[in-house]
Formats: structure tokens, sequence, C-alpha cells
């Protein structure tokens, strides 16, 4: 036995020693910031409570597309305590606006998403289901998390800004209704971007990454169809009847064997919104919201005229009348090559946080709780520059690409959630008001921070930037924006929701002039590393 275990202690000695020479030559081969980039690094720790106050509260708000007004007040308030001028309810949007600070080029534009995911209300550091508020909408991809990095490193770079009197402006903006993609085409639209040099954008991940040219996955089209027809009693006189929910399951059913013949690629799904008031009343009116997704804007364009086609023919099949309505659009992604390349020499700079031995074991409970493929922990290395795939790959869409094909623009994913958990599902809201979400959002920021001051510092790079916009990206594709000029944004979506649950979520808002974190205002241990058995 005394064998066995000097052979194991020496197995694990050997083991470490080699672990901290592999760690030891990976930081000899990492660059590290240098000039105002570590000042700009530094403020950025220096302001990791102000982080983590973004973040729980945001997490606290819970709001859903369009409705995400006590983010806005919260978020705002706080930028135009620091200087910054604000425009509220841009492009239609009542819960958007726009935060501007300093003056002359270059014109740097931070952004991320700010709502939530409905019915994904979550006690954060439980890693099991428990739900904060039943039934209520909670932050289940993370959008609580972007606005911390952004505004941290804003205040950083403009404290360096002002102390060293550089020209230049920061642009802060929210990505309000991004789970509809029904703002950021409507910005594109109306011009927003335009006198933006670039735009640095950021979205929560288990990882750090960052890539260039066409991004995995699609773009769509989210539209809702409404079909009127004739009321009458469903049993006493139905041949009266001209059933709008026959259109609608019609539709449905003409459009799903029309999949078979639609390129593997696309995606496409759809809810029923409206099927009528009562059985025994035939339905008079009914409305079903489809995404159309797709990997180019022409395919993407294709399948919708195809969907038209099937709701009109539905329409006269049931003698009924269709018409529809633009809820949201998202132009396929294609990202900056330059900036990205210079994000992920940031990236390699700042590298992954430092997690603690909690962190991981917290990770690990939740994976093995989510059945994850493997029990990995957090990651601890950054993910390298990803370039475009020699195959494209479908998957989910954001509309981050109408500023995309508007702007030369990239995004940071920054690691504030952890590995196996389900997209738009409360499991991705479990970190994301744990220590692992405030060292993510701590390390996003040093990045974006060090970026900022690469375009501040650097006019080749913004020059690059444009050439590659001008010479490559657009060169032979013109952005049309899927929406037209009289095409509103779909702000009544959610409102019904968000006034059922708002006063009781309201109950448990983050409250930082008492509490140091929302886990310690909701009594919740970290880490917490018990399963659903033990309550």
């Amino acid at each position: 036995m005394k064998k066995i275990v000097a052979l194991a202690v020496g197995i694990i000695a050997f083991s470490n020693g080699v672990n901290a020479q592999n760690e030891s030559d990976a930081a000899e081969a990492a660059p590290k910031l240098t000039g105002l980039k570590v000042e700009a690094a530094a403020m950025v720790d220096e302001k990791r409570k102000l982080t983590q106050e973004i973040v729980d509260s945001l997490f606290s708000f819970s709001e859903l597309a369009f409705q995400e007004f006590e983010s806005q007040r919260y978020l705002t308030d706080m930028l135009e305590a620091k200087g910054f001028s604000i425009e509220m309810g841009v492009s239609g949007l009542p819960s958007a606006w726009w935060a501007t600070w300093g003056s002359g080029k270059p014109v740097i534009a931070l952004g991320s998403d700010v709502d939530g995911i409905p019915k994904s209300s979550q006690v954060p550091g439980v890693p099991y289901r428990k739900a904060l508020v039943e039934g209520a909408p909670g932050h289940g991809e993370g959008h609580n998390s972007g606005q911390a990095v952004n505004i941290t490193a804003a205040l950083a770079v403009k404290a360096i800004m002002e102390r060293d009197g550089l020209p230049g402006t920061i642009v802060v903006w929210p990505g309000v209704a991004e789970e509809l993609v029904g703002a950021k085409a409507w910005y594109a639209r109306d011009g927003r971007f335009d006198g933006i040099d670039a735009v640095l954008f950021t979205h929560v991940s288990d990882s750090m990454e960052v890539s260039w040219g066409q991004a995995t996955g699609t773009g769509l089209v989210s539209v809702e169809y409404t079909f009127e027809g004739q009321s009458a009693h469903a049993a006493g006189d139905p041949w009266k009847g001209r059933s709008a929910l026959d259109a609608i399951e019609l539709m449905s059913v003409g459009w799903n064997y029309r999949r078979e013949h639609l390129r593997p690629l696309q995606r496409s799904h759809s809810v029923i919104t409206d099927g009528g008031d009562q059985p025994n009343v035939v339905p008079s009116k009914a409305s079903a919201w489809y995404f159309i997704r797709e990997i180019t804007a022409d395919h993407i364009r294709e399948n919708f005229a195809t969907l038209q086609r099937v709701a009109e023919g539905a329409a006269m099949m049931t003698d009924t009348t269709v018409s529809r309505r633009i809820i949201g659009a998202a132009y396929p992604r294609h990202f900056n090559k330059p900036i990205a390349e210079a994000m992920y020499e940031n990236m390699r700079a700042v590298g992954m946080p430092d997690w603690s031995d909690d962190d991981q074991a917290f990770a690990r409970v939740f994976q093995e709780y989510m059945k994850a493929d493997e029990i990995t922990g957090l990651k601890t290395e950054i993910e390298e520059l990803a370039a475009p795939r020699e195959e494209p790959k479908s998957g989910g869409s954001d509309d981050i690409g109408d500023v995309s094909w508007s702007v030369p623009t990239v995004t940071l994913r920054f690691p504030s959630n952890i590995d196996g958990r389900t997209g738009h599902h409360w499991s991705s809201a479990i970190a994301m008001a744990t220590p692992v979400a405030h060292k993510g959002a701590t390390a996003g920021a040093k990045v974006i921070a060090a970026t900022m001051i690469d375009l501040l510092q650097d006019p080749d790079l913004v020059e690059s930037a444009w050439t590659y916009y001008r010479e490559e990206q657009t060169a032979n594709e013109s952005y049309v924006p899927f929406i037209s000029a009289d095409d509103p944004p779909a702000i009544d979506k959610n409102v019904e929701i968000m006034a059922t649950y708002r006063d009781e979520l309201r109950k448990y808002y983050y409250d930082p002039s008492k509490y140091e974190t929302y886990l310690e205002q909701l009594g919740v241990e970290y880490p917490l590393l018990t399963g659903p058995d033990s309550e």
C-alpha cells in the first residue's frame, strides 16, 4: 500500500511539474499588454465591483424583448452620471437608448444585448432547477452580462482619454429585443451607425473567442401571419363559418411538406399566437408566427417568398383573407478581419479568468446535474482566432448581422457561463449572477478596453478595417435589409407577460446598497454543491 501511495504521489508531482512547465511555456509565448492597455486593464480591475453590480442588477430585472425599461433606467442613469449624453427611445423603440461621450474620430460603438427569455426565471448559484418566480422570464441566455463588459471598458478608456487629451468618441448602445431580433435592423435602417468607425459587440459564452468573415449560423426573417374569416356556431351552423384556424393549420401542413424540398441548412419554426376563442365558435381570426432561417440573404428571401405563397394558398382553400407583419429580421453575420485580429492579440494577452477551486467545483456539479457529455469544469484557455468555415454550418441567428453590414464589426464572446447548459433555457441562467459571470465579464472588459486603445492609437487599424469592409466584405454583396421603411418595430410584444410578472419580480430586484452581491441578497451560499434532494 505504501508503494502505491508513493507512486501516486510521484505521478501527481510529475504531472504538476509538467503542467507548471506547460503553463510557463504558454505564458512566455503569449503577448503582454503594453502602454495604455496596461493602465486600462488596471482600471477595469479597479471597477470589478461596478461590473458585478451591473451583472447582478440586470439579472434581477429579468425583462423580455421590447420591455427592458428597468434596464434602460438603470444603465442610462449610470452613464449620464458619468458624463454621457443620452438619447431615449431611438428608432421607434421605447426601451432603446443611445449614450455618447467625447468628440472627433475615431467613433467607437460598444453594443450588447439586454433582454431575457420567457419562463427561464432561476435562482442564481443553485445548480439545479429552482425558479425565482414561477413562470416568469429570466436571463436564460445571459444577456445581463454584456453591458457590464462594455460600460466598465468604456469608463476605463474614457478616463485615459480625458487625462491624456485623446480625441475620439465612445458610443454605448443596447441590443434590445435581440431574442426577437427586433431592433438592430431598425437601427441600421435609420442610420444609427452612420459616421461610426467600428463596432465592438459582446456576447456571453463559456469561452473567450472572436471570429472574422461569415459567421457560423443563419440569418432570418421573423413574420406573423393573421387570417380572418367568419365566425359561426361550431355545432349549430358551422357551414356559415370560415375558419381562420383551419387556414393556420393548412399553412402549417403546407410548409411542413415543403421542408423536404428545402436546403438542409435552412431552419424554420413557428408558434400559433392566436388560435381562436373557444371550441364552439368557428374562429374568425387566428395568427401564427414563423422564423425563416437560412445561411445567405438570397436563400432567406427565397424561402420567405415560398412561405408567403403557402399562406396565400391556405387563405384560398378556406375562403379567408391573410395579412402579415414583420416582427424581426437578422441579416447573416460577417465580421471584420483586421479588428478581429487585433482583438485576438488582446485576448491572448488578457487570457482567461483565474478561476478559483470553488468556481471549478460549482461548474462540475452543474455539468453533472445537466448530464453534460464531459465533466470538464470551466475552460482555462482562450479559443483560436476563428476563420470562415470551408463548409457553412447552420444554427442560430443574431441581428448583429445587420450592424456588421453597416460598419466594420466584431463580436467578442466572453467567458461568463458554463459549458453543458441548454440554450434559451433556465440552465443558462444558473451561473449568470455568480463569481463565474463576474470574473468572465471583467476579463471581457479588459479585452474590449485594449481593443478600444488600439483603435484610438492606430489610425492604420481603422483604415484597414474599412479597406476590408469595402474591398472584401461588400465587394460582391450589397446590404439590403429584410425590413422596409414602413415596417414598425413590434413593441406590443411581451407587454402582457411583463405586466403579469413585473410586480413580483420587483420584490427581488438587487439592492447593492444593502448587499455585497445578489447571491448574498437571496441567501445563496457559494459554491452550492448539493442537488435538489438536499432541500
